[in-house]
């Protein structure tokens, strides 16, 4: 795995690919673009099946192939047992120093057993073996709804946040200016073999509230995975 260069743009006019077009992706498209961003959209079953959503946000649709190319960060907002599906060199074209946003989470009954991951593997750590990539983990615990209802000016009191783990430095600070773009505040919640703390059933997953209350919460986690999370 290569280390991703820092990324020298403006909060506004970045290329960006997602992955999935469901609740996550749905709501990231449409908060994306509202603030300026050239987002590309794709999903399973073609860009023809994406007509509504990009009519209304402006996003481009485009085969799950081609999504990647030129972006500047690619979001991957599916479940994890597509991950291994998605094709070889989906990756290849994206811009230089490319951050990668995962926002999965591992349910087994969804998902199937992953033994990785019940051994102890991260669930990121595990996407971004499948990928050939960093990943950077975000938005995993949040409510669909709240990416759209939430968004407060940098500085308002209460303001939500969100954790964010992963080892690249540089791609950490790119995923975290863009979600404090679109409305939130952000909580450095350690390296990606850490992001066990903001794993499902964790205390901040679906927590809504400040930076006091998700750097408390991530502190409390446990690194032993609940029983129902497990397969």
């Amino acid at each position: 795995m290569t280390t991703s260069a820092a990324l020298t743009l403006g909060r506004h006019d970045m290329k960006i690919g997602i992955i999935g077009a469901g609740n996550i992706g749905g709501n990231l498209t449409r908060r994306l673009t509202a603030i300026g961003h050239d987002v590309s959209v794709a999903n399973s079953r073609g860009p023809e099946t994406l007509t509504d959503l990009a009519e209304e946000t402006g996003a481009t649709p485009l085969p799950v192939t081609e999504v990647a190319r030129g972006a500047q960060v690619v979001v991957v907002a599916i479940p994890l047992k597509a991950v291994p599906k998605l094709p070889s060199g989906i990756l290849d074209g994206a811009a230089d120093g490319f951050a990668v946003l995962d926002t999965g989470n591992y349910y087994p009954g969804r998902d199937g057993r992953i033994a990785e991951i019940e051994d102890g593997v991260t669930e990121s750590r595990w996407t971004e073996r499948q990928l050939g990539h960093p990943v950077i983990k975000a938005f995993n615990g949040t409510y669909a709804h709240d990416i759209l209802d939430k968004p407060k000016p940098k500085g308002t009191p209460g303001r939500v946040a969100l954790p964010v783990a992963g080892d690249d430095e540089a791609a950490k600070r790119t995923v975290r200016e863009l979600i404090d773009a679109i409305g939130f505040d952000t909580v450095d919640a350690g390296g990606l073999d850490e992001s066990w703390r903001q794993q499902p059933g964790s205390p901040v997953s679906g927590l809504v509230g400040d930076t006091g209350a998700i750097t408390k919460a991530l502190g409390e986690a446990s690194p032993e995975r609940p029983a129902d999370f497990r397969a």
